[in-house]
C-alpha cells in the first residue's frame, strides 16, 4: 500500500510539472481542460481499483484473517451440500465442464424468473386512468330574466310540428347531453315529440345561481320553456335525482304542466312524513358509503367537497358505481361495462364537471336531504288513465329504445 501511494504521488508531481511546462507552449482552452480532467479521473480510478485489490488480498490471502476464519466454518457444510447434489452432473453433457454448465443454467433460470416477474407485474398492474377532456363550448343558450344563461339541447321534431313537448331536468353528475339514454331519433319523429334538456345552474355551460332552491329550479324551467317557444303546457320527465326538479315543477308551476312522468325518482330520505317502514325500505337498499354521504350532506355538507375532489372533480375518469356509491345488479353492471355506454357516460360526465366547481354538486346534494318546503302528499296529482296518452307513448318508446 505504501508503494502504491508513492507511485501515485510521483505520477501526480510529474503530471503537474508536465502541465506547467506545457502551459507555456500551448494556449489552454475549455476542451483541453476537460480532456486533462478526464485523464486525471481515469488515472485515479485505476489507482483506486489497485488499492481495493490489495485490501482484498490482505483480508482473504492470509490464514489468520478474520474473513477467512469465518468463511472457513462454512466450507464443511457447503461441501456436504455439493456432494449430495453432485448426482445432477450425470445429466449434463459429457464434454462440458460442470462448473461452466451450471453457471449457464443458473444464469438462464435467473433471467427466466426476471422475465416472468415483469410479465406478472404487467398483468396485475392497475390500468392507466383516463383523464377528463375539456371540449369546446357548443351549447345553445337562452337568457333568463335575472341575467343568467341556461344551456340546452333540443331533439326530435321542430316546435311547429310538435304534438308533445317534454322537458328533462338531468340528475346528479349529468348534463343536458344525457337526454333519454338509448332513445332513437326516429321514435321522437314517429310520436311527434320535441325533447328539451338543459344544464342545471352551475352544470355544463349554464351559469350558477347565487341562492338556488327548489322554487328557483321550477321557475328556471318555466322561463326556459317560454324562451324556446313552448307556449302550451309541457310534460316534465324526471328519473333518479332528476325527479327532485320534477317534484318542484309539480309544486310551483302546476299551471304550466301537462303532466309529469317519473322513473325511479328520488325522495327526501329524511322526510318526517314517511313511516318507519317506508324509511327502512329506502335506507336498507343503499350501500354504507352512500348512507354516509347522505348523512354528511345533511349534517356536514361542506365536507362533501373533499370527496368530490377525490372522485369526479379529480380530473380523471372512474367507475360510476364507485363515484356514486351504487349497488348494481348484474344487468346494470353489464350495462355500465358496455363500451358504447361507457363512452356516452364519460362524455356526459365531462360536460357535467366542465366548470370544475364543487358548489352546484353540493347544492344538489343538500337540496335532496333538506326541507323541501312542501310534502308530496300535498301535491294535487291526478293519475293518468291507461290509453293513448303521452304516458303510454313514453312507455312505448322507452321500451323500444331499450331494445
Amino acid at each position: 500500500m505504501m508503494g502504491t501511494s508513492e507511485d501515485q504521488s510521483a505520477r501526480f508531481v510529474n503530471s503537474a510539472a508536465w502541465s506547467n511546462g506545457h502551459h507555456g507552449s500551448e494556449t489552454e482552452s475549455f476542451g483541453y481542460q476537460v480532456r486533462e480532467f478526464v485523464k486525471g479521473v481515469m488515472e485515479m480510478s485505476v489507482e483506486f481499483a489497485k488499492g481495493c485489490r490489495d485490501i482484498v488480498r490482505q483480508s482473504l490471502g492470509k490464514e489468520d484473517s478474520f474473513m477467512r476464519k469465518n468463511l472457513g466454518k462454512l466450507k464443511g457444510p457447503c461441501e456436504k451440500v455439493c456432494g449430495k447434489l453432485r448426482f445432477f452432473n450425470e445429466y449434463l453433457p459429457e464434454d462440458k465442464d460442470p462448473l461452466h454448465a451450471w453457471s449457464v443454467i443458473c444464469f438462464v433460470l435467473v433471467l427466466a424468473f426476471a422475465v416472468l416477474s415483469v410479465n406478472t407485474e404487467g398483468e396485475n398492474s392497475i390500468p392507466l386512468e383516463k383523464k377528463l377532456s375539456i371540449h369546446p363550448l357548443s351549447a345553445d343558450r337562452i337568457l333568463l330574466p335575472d341575467g343568467r344563461y341556461i344551456a340546452y339541447r333540443e331533439e326530435g321534431v321542430a316546435a311547429d310540428r310538435a304534438r308533445y313537448s317534454i322537458i328533462v331536468p338531468h340528475n346528479f353528475l349529468s348534463s343536458r347531453l344525457a337526454g333519454i339514454p338509448g332513445l332513437k331519433a326516429s321514435l321522437l319523429e314517429e310520436f311527434g315529440i320535441r325533447l328539451l334538456t338543459y344544464d342545471l345552474p352551475g352544470f355544463g355551460e349554464s351559469d350558477p345561481h347565487p341562492s338556488r332552491n327548489l322554487e328557483s329550479s321550477a321557475l328556471d324551467m318555466s322561463f326556459f320553456a317560454s324562451s324556446v317557444g313552448v307556449n302550451d303546457k309541457f310534460w316534465v320527465l324526471g328519473y333518479s335525482s332528476g325527479g327532485l326538479h320534477a317534484w318542484a315543477a309539480l309544486k310551483y308551476i302546476p299551471d304550466r304542466l301537462a303532466g309529469a312522468a317519473m322513473f325511479a325518482p328520488m325522495v327526501n330520505p329524511y322526510d318526517s312524513m314517511m313511516t318507519k317502514g317506508e324509511m327502512y325500505g329506502i335506507w336498507e337498499k343503499w350501500t354504507r358509503k352512500r348512507k354516509f354521504m347522505y348523512f354528511l350532506a345533511r349534517r356536514f355538507p361542506r365536507s362533501l367537497v373533499y370527496f368530490y375532489r377525490q372522485t369526479f372533480l379529480s380530473g380523471k375518469h372512474g367507475k360510476i358505481d364507485k363515484w356514486l356509491s351504487l349497488s348494481l345488479g348484474k344487468r346494470d353492471r353489464a350495462l355500465i361495462e358496455d363500451p358504447i355506454y361507457e363512452e356516452f357516460w364519460q362524455r356526459d360526465v365531462e360536460e357535467s364537471v366542465r366548470q370544475g366547481n364543487a358548489k352546484p354538486f353540493l347544492e344538489e346534494a343538500v337540496l335532496l336531504v333538506s326541507n323541501w318546503g312542501f310534502r308530496l302528499a300535498d301535491l294535487k296529482l291526478q293519475k293518468k288513465q291507461q290509453g293513448k296518452g303521452i304516458v303510454s307513448l313514453l312507455k312505448s318508446f322507452l321500451s323500444r329504445g331499450d331494445g
